[in-house]
């Protein structure tokens, strides 16, 4: 019984990362006060943009009569899966913040053509390449769990917290260094001013929208990444038409599980993630698997009723979060 946790516990870290990267994304997001629903959309792109990217260098470099290096082709299919992303949000931003369009509505557009995007792309460079896109193993090697001297080796302990994929590492990093910047930095400070007041930001001097196209931008970049997480980890770095799958809607929620605050959204990404791989290692009798794929989403929809009774403003959403500012208004 303790094995079967464990190897849970494994396997709930690494399916809850993508969605700790999205949620850290639309949390950053969403305290400028802007409520982007592109989330699933954003992680398409970074997904295909990634894995693409990154075969497509191993291809350069083969031609070019060399090696391909595991550790440059994961930089690249980083640098792409966030510039994707970010692109995905700027194009959220233009329409919100410039032209002011309706939030809801245009999150909901860009997770429509994030998903286009990515099944397109995907069958095209497919195509070119064969019938598949994948990378080489020396690739995928890079995306491998680490072996981290003298730690990795602790009995219990260290099967538990040393021996995952670096994008893991990554992921927590992200929320650790984002939680600083919201509590202890002037920008950070600024920014969540913005989300909870914007016009009380705006008679302080702080450009409102310079705040909220920033923020925006790299949440999507974030977002980005985790979908490069599930095309380069989840799948083996080989495309699957519609690899995310669900995975952007769960970050959404889980934005809300975790009352807007980095390190919690850590530990609720461990509880999301073991409830998607859940039916591999708890087997009930009887129960049809359909009925375990339904449990995140059941979940997820108990989670938006308690939080919805038991508003606290210590952990509410910000205030004029999905509200577009309008300086006349002021």
């Amino acid at each position: 019984m303790l094995s079967v946790l464990s190897n849970l516990f494994i396997a709930a870290v690494l399916a809850g990362t993508p969605l700790l990267l999205g949620a850290l994304g639309e949390i950053l997001t969403e305290k400028a006060g802007n409520m982007n629903l592109g989330v699933e959309g954003m992680m398409f792109m970074g997904a295909i943009t990634g894995l693409v990217s990154s075969y497509y260098y191993e291809q350069f470099v083969v031609n070019a009569g060399g090696t391909p290096s595991g550790f440059v082709s994961a930089i690249v299919a980083l640098i792409a899966s966030f510039i994707a992303g970010a692109f995905g949000a700027l194009i959220y931003s233009f329409l919100t913040i410039t032209l002011r369009a309706n939030q809801n509505v245009t999150g909901l557009t860009l997770t429509i053509f994030g998903t286009g995007f990515a099944n397109f792309f995907g069958e095209f460079f497919a195509g070119k390449a064969g019938g598949y896109i994948a990378v080489s193993e020396v690739t995928k090697k890079a995306f491998l769990k680490l072996n981290i001297p003298g730690l990795s080796e602790i009995p219990v302990i260290g099967k538990l917290l040393f021996q995952y994929n670096w994008m893991v590492y990554f992921a927590i990093v992200v929320a650790l260094v984002m939680m600083w910047f919201f509590a202890k930095t002037r920008v950070g400070l600024n920014l969540r001013a913005v989300g909870e007041s914007p016009a009380t930001a705006d008679a302080a001097g702080i450009p409102i929208e310079t705040y909220k196209y920033i923020a925006t931008i790299v949440g999507g970049g974030i977002c980005g990444i985790g979908g490069m997480y599930m095309s380069m980890v989840t799948t083996s770095g080989v495309w699957v038409h519609g690899c995310v799958g669900g995975y952007g809607w769960l970050a959404v929620a889980l934005v809300i599980f975790a009352t807007w605050s980095p390190t919690r959204a850590v530990l609720v990404s461990i509880v999301f993630g073991g409830l998607t791989v859940m039916r591999m290692y708890i087997s009930i009798p009887g129960l049809p698997t359909q009925i375990y794929d339904m449990i995140p989403y059941i979940a997820t929809i108990l989670v938006l009723v308690f939080t919805s009774m038991h508003e606290n403003k210590e952990h509410a959403q910000p205030k004029s979060c999905g509200i577009n500012y309008f300086r006349e208004e002021r």
